[in-house]
């Protein structure tokens, strides 16, 4: 059922069991099992996450291989036919009055029991010409999620920092033997240069620019002309939190600053906001997210009816 919730359910009507911030395999599978306890759920959604984005997803059990977008199209169905109500609005501040959490969203305020952050992030991508062609097709960000489709290619690993040098050890590791590592603006120190030597991977300073080919990559093209061959990329890439409206709220982070740190069954440092998937610290997948999503869920149930 996808709507607003009407003025019953507002600030001054009966508060809803939980709000869920995102439609991610996490946000979902935590409405899924919330819905099928029978419990008031709001799920606020905005397309284009970075699942949304992936091409191919090959470890989600039960899906020998999946698209991102089918994967939450059927995800999305799931939950609506268990009673979810989605509202395709982007949520602009949490806040917590008088034992309840407050959402705004879309000018209205919307009260809640519970809340589950499952907002997710965006990818910072290198400014690579021709990067979107090959974008989760031949051009990855992370070895665990996309290691596997380099498997027997011709790889470049683009990084501009050492940790590229130990990437690229693991990738001929697990994936492909032939392995260069494009060292971007920097010198590796003579001993990360005598373990890619060691490992037999290839080693090349420069400054990448553009990649080459139509309907399958070919190549890099460097700043200075050279072309490094190549059938798929592990290049650098990072993430943005999806976290804009949490802001103001006392929550506890890494040492950074950064993500969420979270307790048992994904709880924050404020009872109950449950943090899910990218948001919070520790591995982000898929089907991590899935999981933290059921575990949530299931624990906010057993909140609710005290058991």
């Amino acid at each position: 059922m996808e709507q607003m919730i009407g003025p019953g359910t507002g600030v001054a009507g009966t508060p809803l069991d939980c709000i869920v911030i995102g439609a991610g395999p996490g946000g979902l599978q935590a409405c899924i099992h919330l819905c099928r306890y029978n419990f008031r759920v709001l799920l606020f959604h905005r397309p284009g996450g970075r699942t949304y984005h992936a091409k191919h997803i090959e470890n989600y059990l039960g899906h020998r291989i999946v698209a991102g977008p089918d994967l939450l199209e059927t995800g999305l169905a799931q939950a609506e036919s268990f009673g979810v109500t989605v509202a395709r609005a982007k949520v602009d501040r949490v806040e917590v009055r008088e034992g309840f959490f407050e959402v705004q969203a879309a000018g209205k305020t919307y009260k809640s029991r519970f809340v589950i952050a499952a907002s997710g992030a965006r990818e910072s991508l290198a400014p690579f010409k021709n990067l979107q062609r090959f974008f989760g097709k031949s051009y990855f960000t992370c070895m665990i999620c996309d290691g596997y489709r380099t498997t027997g290619k011709k790889l470049l690993v683009i990084d501009r920092t050492i940790n590229g040098v130990r990437l690229s050890v693991g990738m001929k590791q697990m994936f492909t033997g032939d392995v260069t590592f494009l060292a971007h603006g920097f010198s590796p120190l003579p001993p990360y240069a005598a373990l890619l030597e060691e490992e037999g991977i290839g080693l090349v300073e420069g400054r990448p620019e553009e990649l080459l080919g139509e309907d399958s990559l070919e190549g890099v093209r460097l700043a200075d002309g050279r072309v490094i061959p190549c059938e798929v990329i592990l290049g650098w890439g990072g993430i943005t939190l999806n976290d804009e409206y949490l802001e103001g709220l006392p929550l506890e982070r890494d040492a950074e600053g950064f993500k969420i740190v979270t307790r048992s069954y994904g709880e924050s440092s404020i009872p109950g906001l449950f943090v899910l998937g990218a948001l919070r610290q520790g591995h982000s997948q898929a089907i991590i997210s899935a999981g933290q999503g059921a575990e949530a869920a299931i624990e906010i149930s057993t909140r609710i009816v005290e058991l």
